[in-house]
């Protein structure tokens, strides 16, 4: 029997995996937090299936997005990412992801919930029957947008931020049709890499 599924992921598999065991279903690790962020500001202007086949080689390359090694990059090291043909090689996004590191320590430190308080600690559940109903972005995701640049981060407007919010499970947006409209909020999440 086949699945429905969202209409943006396709048939291509890697999309298919990613849209099963990933987008919409609750993320509340810290670190896997900061690294979806990063990934959905490198998306910025790239189709996300770019992303995806870049992304395993963005994990290593970014030492799996650690907020704490990141932090510590100089130009070397940025230099160094920009010859990297594995990844999106964007001086500008990359020089976001480290400056990202330092404000997201810093934030982390006195606001360990700081994503989730946008949706009052719970996915806000939508109940869309078509694609063209899901907006690019929300109050929420503009206030989230506000908030992250007032600490420091760069590439968080509020269509990336509600992005975000989409794939880790803060809202769902998992099409009434689709098999997992009902059970994201229920299921493990597993990272495609």
């Amino acid at each position: 029997m086949v699945k429905a599924r969202c209409t943006w992921c396709g048939t291509d598999p890697l999309y298919v995996r990613y849209h099963d065991s990933e987008w919409g279903i609750p993320c509340r690790e810290p670190l896997a937090l900061f690294e979806l962020l990063m990934v959905e500001g490198m998306q910025a202007g790239l189709s996300w299936i770019t992303v995806l086949r870049k992304r395993a080689n963005m994990h290593a390359a970014f030492e799996g997005f650690s907020p704490e090694r990141l932090a510590i990059w100089k130009k070397r090291d940025i230099d160094r990412a920009l010859r990297n043909p594995g990844i999106i090689r964007h001086r500008g996004k990359i020089e976001a992801v480290v400056a990202n590191a330092r404000a997201h320590l810093d934030m982390q430190a006195s606001e360990p919930d700081f994503f989730w308080s946008f949706v009052d600690g719970a996915p806000l559940q939508n109940r869309w029957q078509h694609h063209t109903q899901i907006p690019a972005k929300t109050p929420q995701a503009e206030a989230m947008s506000k908030a992250l640049k007032r600490r420091g981060f760069k590439f968080v407007g509020p269509t990336i931020c509600y992005a975000f919010m989409q794939a880790g499970g803060l809202v769902n947006d998992h099409l009434t049709s689709c098999f997992r409209h009902a059970t994201a909020g229920r299921a493990k999440r597993r990272l495609v890499l």
